[in-house]
């Protein structure tokens, strides 16, 4: 078991994994370079809860109570564990890009992916002892595909492009949303992280909408089976703002560590602490549905349209968990469900209608030149 003392210890270990999962390092250009980037905060005081008006923490031995600083690692732990997780997911790609562009953006979306699991990494080892050095080599351990992540939908398979502009439409959302909450924090040195993230992240939002336009314009693929893989990766995404009625994200928010995703109310008393997720994944809930409205005016008039999930259906986790909701929210009995789930959830069928669509070509159209 190899043992970090320093961060470059870690950086060592973090070329071996981009090694173990088979990432290509001559595909990436060297203008996209490996560092922690900190910006200055929004604010220099504690924005929100118990502590606020005091100012931010800069070192964890700041931080008031052991538990706090418990939190506040499982926090950063969280954040990093999905990073390195995607790019894991999204490995195989490369081989099989539309387009150069395609492959390009690629590219960037998994170094930059790398890039924050690299910055989560450094607030670990140089803020945390001998802890966060041991969590900072188990992010570089787990592995998204033998099931190993720590969340759910960080393990499931990304196979193909559909998959991956579904994925970074409605996934990387989820980000944004976390990333934001997060640039609010109390410790200092978290919040000066997610600037430089979050003008990350929106490249990677961009790079799955406007892929799943261009698929939507090119009509080669069924809106049916569009469907289907919005179905998988958004009622994912909605797992991913946790548990209804969360203690967790109340503590969070009393001692300062993780705000609220509206910035016009980020550091306005919450009404209802108890249901800080269940505000996130609403708002997250309506912001796809006008994605979607917008996707839907590329389609034609007589052709299918699509829909997000109701926030009910496929749930592992919260108040519906395992509950057998059907897309439209509607309650269904068990065989019914079970049957519902293989007509709406991507099929090995739909895998060979859309291998038989890639092999033809002309699935995606074109971006101009100077994109």
């Amino acid at each position: 078991m190899t043992k970090i003392s320093t961060f470059d210890d870690w950086t060592d270990l973090f070329h071996k994994w981009r090694q173990d999962i088979g990432v290509d390092s001559s595909l990436l250009k060297e203008d996209y370079p490996y560092e922690a980037r900190y910006e200055d905060c929004a604010a220099s005081e504690v924005e929100f809860g118990e502590f606020a008006g005091r100012k931010k923490w800069e070192r964890i031995l700041e931080l008031p109570t052991q538990e706090m600083r418990d939190s506040l690692l499982h926090l950063i732990v969280y954040q990093g564990d999905t990073k390195f997780a995607s790019s894991e997911q999204q490995r195989n790609l490369v081989h099989s890009a539309p387009t150069p562009y395609d492959l390009k953006c690629l590219l960037r979306v998994m170094h930059e992916e790398q890039r924050h699991g690299w910055q989560m990494s450094h607030l670990l080892v140089n803020h945390f002892g001998s802890s966060g050095k041991l969590e900072a080599r188990k992010l570089l351990e787990r592995r998204a595909y033998n099931g190993s992540r720590l969340l759910g939908a960080f393990n499931e398979p990304v196979n193909h492009w559909l998959d991956f502009f579904t994925y970074t439409a409605f996934i990387d959302r989820d980000g944004k949303y976390q990333l934001t909450m997060l640039r609010h924090s109390g410790f200092a040195p978290l919040a000066r992280s997610m600037g430089p993230m979050l003008k990350e992240e929106s490249f990677h939002l961009f790079t799955g909408q406007s892929g799943l336009t261009r698929i939507i314009k090119a009509g080669k693929i069924p809106t049916e089976i569009i469907q289907k893989y919005f179905n998988k990766w958004i009622s994912t995404a909605y797992d991913l703002f946790g548990k209804d009625h969360s203690t967790s994200a109340l503590r969070f928010y009393r001692w300062g560590l993780k705000g609220r995703f509206d910035e016009e109310i980020a550091s306005a008393p919450a009404k209802h602490l108890e249901r800080l997720n269940e505000e996130a994944r609403s708002l997250y809930f309506h912001e796809i549905r006008e994605i979607i409205d917008g996707l839907n005016q590329l389609i034609p008039a007589e052709s299918t349209k699509i829909h997000a999930p109701d926030i009910k259906f496929n749930r592992r986790i919260g108040d519906y968990a395992d509950k057998t909701f059907g897309v439209d929210g509607n309650w269904l009995d068990p065989e019914e469900y079970r049957r519902h789930l293989e007509d709406v959830l991507p099929s090995a069928d739909d895998q060979q209608i859309l291998q038989g669509i890639f092999r033809e070509g002309d699935w995606i159209t074109a971006v101009k030149k100077d994109a």
